[in-house]
C-alpha cells in the first residue's frame, strides 16, 4: 500500500514528458488532441464532456494524461441543450480511428491500435459505455479499457449497453451520488460486471470540469481541483495498467482495492428511493 500511496501521490502531478496540443478538425472532426512530443506506438484514449461543457474545460486533463505518455483527444460535438448520447459515442469511436490512423505531431508520434482506451465525465462518461458496446468485437480500434468518471443519467440508460461488456472499466462516483437524480454510476458499477467502482472521497460529481470561477455564481455546478487532482490520478493508473501492461500500476484496476483519496462503498447504507433523491435536491 505504501508504494501504491508513492505512486498515487506522483500521478496527481504531471508526468515526464513535453506535451504537443492538436486539432481533431484536421481529419474533419471538431475536438482536440493532446500528444507526448514524440512516441510510436503509444496509447490513446478518447474522452467524452459532459452535457453543455466545451472541450476546453478538459484542457488540463487531456494535457496530464499526454504528460503520461497517453494521447488523450476529445471531440467536440454534441454540445446542444439536447445532445444524443448515442451520436456522441459514434464520434468517440471516430475519434480513436483518426488517432489510430495517422501520425500526429510532426510525423514523430503514433498511437498503437491495439492500445485504446475510452473516458468520459458525465454525459461524456455515458458515452463512453455506449461506444465502447459499439466497438466491442470490432477487428480494430476496439478499446482495452473503459471509464466513466461520475457518469450521468442518459437516454437511453447506460446500464443496458454496460451489462453486455466484458472490457475492464473504471467507475467514479462522488459521496452524495445516491442521493443525486442526475448521476447514474452506482447503478452502472452495479450492471457492469468487469468494472471497478470507487468512491471519491469530499469529490464534486461536477468538478472536474476546469475554469468555471463563476459557474457557481450563477447556480452552475463549478470546478473543483481537489476532484481535479484525484481523478486525474486514478485515471492515469488505471489506463496505464490496461493499455500499456505496468504492473506497477495493478492496484489502480484492482476491485478490491482502497486507493488513497477514495472510499469503500458501505454495503449497510439503506437502499435510497427516488422520493428520498427529490427531498435532497429540495433541500
Amino acid at each position: 500500500m505504501a508504494r501504491t500511496r508513492k505512486l498515487f501521490a506522483a500521478l496527481t502531478r504531471r508526468g515526464p514528458h513535453h506535451v504537443l496540443r492538436g486539432d481533431l478538425a484536421f481529419a474533419g472532426l471538431p475536438g482536440i488532441v493532446f500528444t507526448p512530443a514524440t512516441g510510436f506506438n503509444l496509447p490513446g484514449v478518447a474522452f467524452g464532456h459532459d452535457w453543455l461543457t466545451d472541450v476546453d474545460h478538459y484542457v488540463k486533463t487531456l494535457e496530464h494524461l499526454a504528460s503520461w505518455g497517453i494521447v488523450a483527444a476529445a471531440p467536440g460535438t454534441e454540445r446542444g441543450l439536447a445532445p444524443s448520447v448515442l451520436n456522441l459515442s459514434v464520434d468517440l469511436g471516430t475519434t480513436l480511428d483518426i488517432i489510430a490512423g495517422v501520425r500526429l505531431g510532426p510525423g514523430e508520434i503514433s498511437v498503437h491500435p491495439t492500445k485504446l482506451g475510452l473516458a468520459g465525465h458525465g454525459f461524456g462518461g455515458s458515452a463512453a459505455v455506449f461506444a465502447a458496446a459499439g466497438l466491442a468485437g470490432a477487428a480494430s480500434g476496439a478499446p482495452k479499457a473503459v471509464a466513466a468518471l461520475f457518469p450521468s443519467v442518459t437516454r437511453p440508460p447506460a446500464q443496458e449497453p454496460a451489462a453486455s461488456l466484458t472490457v475492464p472499466g473504471l467507475v467514479l462516483s462522488a459521496p452524495d451520488d445516491p442521493q443525486s437524480l442526475r448521476t447514474d454510476a452506482l447503478h452502472l458499477a452495479e450492471a457492469w460486471k468487469g468494472s471497478v467502482l470507487h468512491i471519491v472521497s469530499k469529490a464534486e460529481s461536477s468538478g472536474l470540469a476546469e475554469k468555471r470561477r463563476f459557474a457557481k455564481v450563477l447556480g452552475i455546478p463549478g470546478s473543483d481541483k481537489r476532484t481535479q487532482k484525484t481523478v486525474r490520478a486514478l485515471l492515469t493508473g488505471f489506463l496505464l495498467f490496461h493499455l500499456t501492461g505496468d504492473k506497477a500500476y495493478h492496484e489502480f484496476a484492482d476491485p478490491e482495492a482502497v486507493l488513497p483519496k477514495t472510499e469503500a462503498l458501505d454495503p449497510e447504507a439503506p437502499p435510497v428511493t427516488t422520493e428520498g433523491q427529490i427531498a435532497a435536491l429540495l433541500k
